[in-house]
């Protein structure tokens, strides 16, 4: 009977062939499997979590006050050449006083009743179009804040632009009105002033019709 081997000094290594024929060495393969697990102990990141869309808004709104409030000042102001625009365009009829009156020199227009809101509320629409177009051109600023800067300031264009035709081109006086001879001119007078609603409605239309067909959800700020 033969005595056993003894045992080499140095670690075993498998021979080479058992390797390659198991593709590792023996505990490779757990190894590999155990690498993707999270250590005993280990902390996992933070995932951040999502940002609630009311505080999303109102993040917006903040940073475009600044500008939704000086677009809506500069809107505004453009109800100095509406109103310029109206005195410009309303059809105006003059008067000779007589005895007992005044007589229209000419034959003036029936519609003279209705020109002074007619031609109104056609500046204001115009007004309303162009302030629309240019709130939806400013891509950085689209959104809730140039929505409400824009119908603030056609509003209040509208208005200033009525105060200013009348104040411009005011109607006779008494005095005049009592002066046998003189000539008079009809004054711009509005006689509907819910005419004055055209001007953010047409803003608004524009705006949101541009809206509808925006590709993205944030319409296009990015």
């Amino acid at each position: 009977m033969s005595s056993p081997s003894p045992l080499p000094d140095s670690p075993y290594a498998p021979p080479a062939s058992v390797v390659g024929a198991a593709g590792t060495a023996p505990g490779a393969g757990n190894a590999a499997s155990g690498a993707g697990d999270v250590a005993p102990g280990a902390v996992p990141a933070a995932v951040p979590p999502a940002r609630p869309a009311g505080a999303a808004l109102l993040a917006e709104l903040r940073r475009d006050l600044r500008g939704a409030a000086l677009w809506a000042a500069l809107v505004a102001l453009a109800g100095v050449p509406a109103g310029l625009l109206w005195v410009w365009l309303a059809p105006r009829a003059r008067f000779e006083v007589v005895e007992g009156g005044a007589v229209p020199v000419g034959r003036p227009s029936a519609e003279l009743l209705v020109a002074d809101d007619s031609v109104l509320v056609l500046v204001l629409a115009g007004l309303g179009l162009l302030a629309g177009g240019i709130a939806w051109g400013m891509r950085r600023r689209r959104g809730v804040a140039t929505v409400v800067g824009t119908a603030l300031g056609t509003a209040l264009a509208g208005v200033l632009a009525w105060q200013l035709g009348e104040l411009l081109a005011p109607g006779p006086t008494p005095a005049q009105l009592g002066d046998v001879g003189t000539r008079v001119t009809t004054g711009l007078e509005l006689s509907s002033p819910p005419a004055l609603a055209v001007a953010p409605f047409a803003a608004l239309l524009v705006y949101v019709v541009a809206a509808l067909f925006a590709a993205r959800d944030d319409l296009g700020r990015g």
